[in-house]
């Protein structure tokens, strides 16, 4: 068998080594892509796991509170219980603090217990500069940086005596000055550690903890000590008791969908890789049918031809997959070095992780190259086991012309649209990723149906021309090699159609929920990210400053903190602010419902319906237990009513809105981390935003800007960049698919074009000149890449819906408009109509450069 795969596979192999490539760089570009997408998105979550383990430490479980800080009263309660062998208080805060060109960068800080670090959290154990100054730590206004904070925020560690240097830190809209006593070891984003009573009085919060830790005494079944807790009549409804892991799995969680989102468009590129293996290896089964036919008039039995074929298919993708991973590890560490741990998502915006190649990995996608080059061998090589010997070798049998029901193919569109129908598993769309491969599958299988039925209809449109309608024949009579030819630029192109719509429905609904969020002419942010909003702020005093400030005509406060409502779950935002008249403003899915007497409105996102099942008309108990802690002893919760939906592209993990008074009210909390603001007639936009730049550093009393401000429109051009960044990675697997389909065609066409010479031959002594020749060689790949654009588009359509209506809802929960971009779409059929016709033309010219006569003798 081996000696005849030598012979005979190989020399195939090597006599057509352009058509062959075809299938190999499809491979490749599939396996490269799915490969360099995982690398770089393990790299990023091995990166921030290790900063989150550095963090949580040695801890069995945390306490952390819901909606604000714990109370740190609660700490000599938790290090009495029997089970209890360390309970650590940790208060962590996000802020920002200047860099080396004078802006504000964000930085953590934790405040720890030294004298219990060492056995918790060893980590962040500090190391003086000056071996003679280890209680530098015990002193106010010491902080100890990791590397990534003394590189982007202070020198290089020095040594004794040298002097240290300093930090400057944002408190509010106040600039601190601290002085770097020392380093840490933990890795990751830039942290800062310090005393936790230097961090408590740095910040003003005095008596609140972020979270406290607890290191339970072996033996002790941490599952059932939270549970035997929590059952208790004393627990707290406000406090949530989880193990550390909790915390890296949230960012996980977070970015999941989005990783897998991109890997499955990978993967989608590669499954146009295994059609463009279908078409050259089933162009060259057809032939050398009468090859195989011989052999197995010879004696080789039918599985082995089949075995010969696979064998083929086989060679093909081990080397497109050894290649891919080559390109794939070079395209991820190219990625990682240039653009960080992000791909667009915004998850791992700030990371710059090290490459963590995975040998486990590269045989999954390698495999998975190699096994979609034999999906694409595999049916060639059953035309290969079931020709019929005798007829073939009379040269009576074609493996492409077999006619194929069209049945199977519509079935699987309709098990598409069934399964598109289905819930997630899991939190992903599992059944409408199945749904999307079976349309591609289902609506390549009905291309011969299709070809005939639509060339029925223009035949009798070319009675008058002997070339067109000669053209049409031949195709509707060679629908199945048609079909085979244009099988791998459908896949292609109804993947760019759908990518295209999905793209532009997302963005335009971004746009018009821009529109209606940013009512306001100018606004002002205190801080990028959530956890930094409570420690950088507008106090009420600055925001009556900014309301007297010249040309502001209305101001709009707005304050969102951070709930914790399940401690596996990323937080979710709670934005308070003004709602009269009810939703004002809010892009509203359905009505407002009236709120019922004695309870609260509220709206919530999408993706609280879907997380947290805070359905409208019902009420929300969770966000009633945020609100214990700060009411009167005896005062009963408030009861909270979902008033309706609301589409938020902002935050996946989900936000709720309530009126800012009740929020102040139920809080005592005034601080204000937003501000709109409406300019007054005769204003412009710059000049305030100027004076309000100049406001914010006289109260700060610091030369650098404290806040961000920026006009509506400006934002709107932000924001829209932003949107066309995230999806780059989008933009190329477009491209890839569009280049692998048409590398398909001009490879298969060109082959079934150049096997025709004795037909062209034929054609010449019948007395059709060269030009007439090439002008049906022309037509026919017009009309077979016409078909191919119409059903690449009806299919990417239908795979468009599937994305916007269910895999996007069910992968980050929330909606959006379909948009049809018509020009783009019809601009991308034409330019592949005229590179599948400008290949057939090329084709042709080298297929009837060779004399007529010498073509037609290689038939006797």
């Amino acid at each position: 068998m081996f000696e005849l795969l030598k012979t005979f596979s190989w020399q195939e192999l090597r006599q057509h080594p352009w058509r062959n490539a075809a299938a190999v760089v499809a491979v490749m570009l599939g396996v490269a892509l799915a490969f360099s997408v995982h690398l770089i998105n393990a790299s990023a979550l091995e990166e921030f796991s290790q900063a989150a383990r550095s963090l949580s430490g040695q801890s069995d479980l945390e306490l952390r509170a819901v909606q604000g800080s714990v109370d740190e009263n609660l700490l000599p309660q938790w290090a009495q219980q029997r089970a209890v062998a360390v309970a650590s208080p940790v208060l962590e805060l996000s802020s920002y603090a200047l860099a080396g060109d004078g802006r504000r960068s964000a930085l953590r800080v934790i405040g720890i217990d030294p004298l219990l670090v060492a056995g918790l959290l060893p980590e962040l154990m500090p190391r003086a500069f000056d071996p003679l100054t280890r209680l530098a730590l015990l002193a106010p206004g010491q902080v100890f940086l990791n590397a990534s904070a003394r590189q982007k925020f202070a020198p290089p560690a020095t040594t004794a005596g040298s002097g240290a240097p300093t930090i400057t830190l944002q408190v509010g809209l106040q600039m601190q000055t601290l002085q770097v006593a020392g380093s840490v070891s933990a890795a990751g984003a830039p942290l800062a550690v310090m005393d936790i009573g230097a961090a408590q009085e740095l910040f003003g919060r005095q008596g609140w903890l972020s979270r406290i830790d607890l290191q339970l005494r072996p033996g002790v079944d941490r599952q059932a000590f939270a549970r035997q807790l929590q059952s208790t009549p004393q627990w707290n409804a406000n406090l949530r008791l989880a193990a550390p892991e909790a915390a890296q799995m949230q960012l996980s969680d977070l970015s999941r969908a989005y990783r897998v989102n991109l890997g499955v468009l990978a993967l989608i590129a590669l499954f146009t890789g295994s059609f463009l293996v279908f078409s050259v290896l089933s162009l060259s089964v057809a032939k050398r049918s009468q090859q195989f036919a011989l052999l197995g008039v010879l004696g080789l039995p039918a599985r082995q031809r089949l075995a010969l074929v696979l064998w083929e298919s086989v060679f093909l993708g081990l080397l497109g997959s050894l290649l891919g991973l080559a390109l794939g590890s070079a395209l991820a560490a190219l990625a990682l070095q240039l653009l960080g741990g992000d791909l667009g998502g915004g998850f791992f915006a700030a990371s710059n992780p090290n490459l963590h190649w995975s040998a486990s990995a590269a045989w999954v996608y390698g495999a998975l190259g190699l096994l979609a080059a034999l999906l694409g061998g595999y049916w060639p090589g059953r035309q290969a086991q079931t020709l019929p010997l005798a007829q073939t070798l009379k040269g009576l049998g074609s493996t492409l012309a077999r006619a194929h029901s069209h049945w199977v193919g519509l079935a699987l569109l309709l098990l598409a649209l069934l399964l598109s129908r289905l819930p997630p598993i899991d939190g992903l769309p599992i059944a409408a990723y199945v749904s999307v491969g079976l349309l591609l599958v289902g609506g390549i299988s009905v291309l011969p149906w299709l070809i005939a039925l639509l060339l029925d209809r223009l035949a009798p449109l070319a009675e008058h021309s002997p070339l067109a309608l000669l053209a049409i024949e031949r195709t509707r009579k060679q629908r199945e090699a048609a079909a085979v030819t244009i099988g791998g630029i459908v896949a292609s192109l109804s993947l760019a159609v759908a990518l295209t719509v999905m793209v532009q429905s997302f963005r335009d609904s971004v746009r018009s929920w821009l529109d209606q969020v940013l009512p306001a002419d100018i606004y002002l942010r205190s801080a990028r990210s959530m956890s930094a909003n409570e420690t950088v702020f507008f106090d009420p005093e600055f925001v009556q400053a900014i309301a007297d400030v010249a040309g502001i005509a209305r101001i709009q406060p707005q304050r969102i903190t951070a709930l914790t409502l399940e401690p596996t779950r990323p937080a979710v935002a709670l934005i308070a602010r003004d709602l009269a008249p009810a939703a004002q403003n809010l892009p509203l899915v359905g009505a407002a419902l009236s709120v019922p007497d004695g309870q609260i409105g509220i709206f919530v996102s999408e993706a609280m319906v879907d997380l947290y099942a805070a359905r409208p008309g019902s009420s929300y108990p969770a966000l009633s237990a945020a609100f214990t802690q700060a009411l009167p002893a005896g005062q009963a919760a408030p009861i909270f009513f979902v008033a309706g939906v609301w589409r938020d592209y902002a935050r996946q993990t989900g936000s709720i809105i309530m009126a800012r008074e009740v929020f102040e009210r139920l809080s005592g909390d005034h601080r204000v981390n937003d501000l709109a603001l409406w300019l007054a007639p005769g204003y412009h936009s710059g000049d305030v935003q100027a004076s309000l730049q100049a406001l914010g550093r006289r109260f700060g009393g610091a030369t650098a800007d404290l806040f961000e401000v920026g006009s509506a429109a400006d934002i709107r051009v932000t924001s829209l960049r932003v949107f066309d960044r995230s999806f780059a990675i989008t933009y190329w697997l477009q491209a890839v698919a569009i280049g692998i389909g048409l590398f398909g065609v001009a490879a298969s066409f060109s082959a079934q074009v150049l096997s025709r010479r004795k037909e062209f031959g034929l054609l010449s002594h019948l007395g059709l000149t060269r030009g007439q020749i090439l002008r049906l060689v022309t037509l026919e790949s017009a009309a077979w890449t016409a078909v191919g654009s119409l059903a690449g588009l009806a299919l990417g359509l239908a795979v468009s819906l599937v994305l916007v209506r269910v895999i996007n809802p069910q992968s980050f929960h929330w909606s959006m408009d379909l948009s049809l971009p018509w020009m783009r779409l019809l601009a991308l059929c034409l330019a592949l109509l005229a590179a599948g016709t400008v290949t057939g033309w090329l084709a042709g010219r080298l297929a009837v450069s060779r004399d007529a006569v010498l073509a037609v003798k290689e038939d006797w």
